[in-house]
């Protein structure tokens, strides 16, 4: 029996769908985006689709899989995965998946379709802020794709009351359900691409579960996560909100731009996209000192999950023409073609040509957009050796 303080946030049971299917099919708004995004499906056999899902697997077997590979199929140039280095089985999956975060949507939504297609095993429950469920059917909706909804609102004794059940949560997953889960590594996307895990997560983690805080986090199975993608369809807007931000402070984003963010994100082209999994955590936490200091002790954690991320990304040879862009040299030449440095700068330039301001800083925005692709690059490189 799932704790009745978890009920507003977690994933609906089976008894639970067929009033969630008919939240959504009462809702106009969500059956025109269904009639956008899968118009293969008559409006009328909508409703007995869904009721014919019994459980959340089958949904997302029955209307997120189709959706996923559409979006594979038509805005990459592939989908591949290396999960080696954990030791994953029907019987031992229960990782927590801690990842590099460069899409609000298919960080995740790619990842199941390699645990779930390409390997057979069952998808993740998946971190969600609330910020993004601006809509009553996003909510419902996405708490039918195993999502499970994290509070980014209200005062301070409300966000720690909001910590300390996300963490329990989170262990109740990985130590009774034996699920496995995904969380982003850092609370937003890394607009420039250069990635940090926030010890303040490490601290929330801490938060549930029994023992040392080292107990703690080995309890979830912290598995770093580099995800890869060749192009960021999101880049332009991303370098667009650094110059917004640059001229006024105060700038924020609403709902709209998160929307379009969404919409750009699924359905722009991104290449190549790479799923490489790190080495569980468990024992390198395991031989910290017993008496190391608390903020030290995240601190290191942090840095060897980044180290870990940064290792296992697959570099594509835009991010080493970037890198010779920015620093105006040939350093990196032999990790591309001549032709494949064209075919970049031309990528970036149809990117910026995009972006309609009135006070545009073209200089400016080329400088982020060429950032947000050496990043990784430079990052690997601080921590592998030749």
């Amino acid at each position: 029996m799932i704790p009745e303080e978890f009920k507003d946030m977690r994933p609906f049971e089976p008894e639970e769908l067929p009033a969630a299917y008919d939240s959504l099919l009462a809702d106009p708004m969500f059956r025109a985006v269904v009639g956008m995004v899968m118009p293969q499906i008559p409006a009328e056999a909508l409703g007995p689709m869904m009721h014919g899902c019994k459980t959340i697997l089958e949904f997302q077997y029955t209307f997120i899989r189709p959706l996923m590979e559409g979006v594979i199929k038509k805005c990459t140039a592939g989908l591949t995965q290396d999960f080696a280095q954990l030791e994953l089985s029907k019987e031992k999956e229960n990782y927590t998946y801690i990842s590099n975060h460069r899409d609000i949507v298919l960080d995740s939504g790619l990842l199941d379709m390699v645990l779930f297609t390409q390997m057979g095993l069952n998808t993740a429950e998946i971190a969600i802020g609330d910020n993004l469920l601006i809509y009553p059917w996003i909510k419902t909706l996405v708490r039918l794709n195993r999502s499970f909804v994290v509070t980014r609102k209200g005062g301070i004794r409300e966000m720690l009351q909001s910590s300390i059940r996300l963490s329990s949560y989170m262990h109740y997953v990985i130590g009774e359900k034996k699920a496995p889960v995904w969380i982003a590594q850092r609370e937003g996307r890394s607009k420039d691409s250069t990635d940090h895990t926030q010890e303040s997560l490490l601290k929330m983690f801490a938060m549930g579960g029994e023992g040392t805080p080292a107990e703690r986090l080995i309890g979830l199975n912290l598995a770093p996560l580099a995800i890869s993608y060749e192009y960021d369809p999101c880049d332009w807007l991303k370098a667009l909100e650094f110059q917004l931000k640059r001229d006024n402070p105060d700038h924020k984003k609403s709902q709209e731009d998160d929307l379009a963010n969404m919409k750009t994100g699924i359905f722009g082209y991104k290449g190549r996209v790479h799923y490489q999994a790190a080495e569980c955590m468990n024992d390198f936490i395991a031989a910290l000192p017993a008496d190391m200091p608390k903020n030290d002790f995240y601190a290191t954690i942090a840095a060897e999950i980044d180290r870990r991320i940064y290792s296992n990304y697959l570099l594509y040879p835009g991010n080493f023409v970037a890198v010779d862009l920015l620093q105006g040299g040939n350093t990196y030449a032999d990790r591309y073609t001549a032709e494949e440095r064209a075919a970049f700068e031309q990528y970036i330039n149809g990117q910026l040509q995009k972006i309609q301001l009135p006070n545009k800083d073209e200089d400016y925005l080329r400088t982020k957009m060429l950032e947000m692709y050496a990043n990784p690059a430079l990052n690997q490189m601080s921590v592998v050796k030749g």
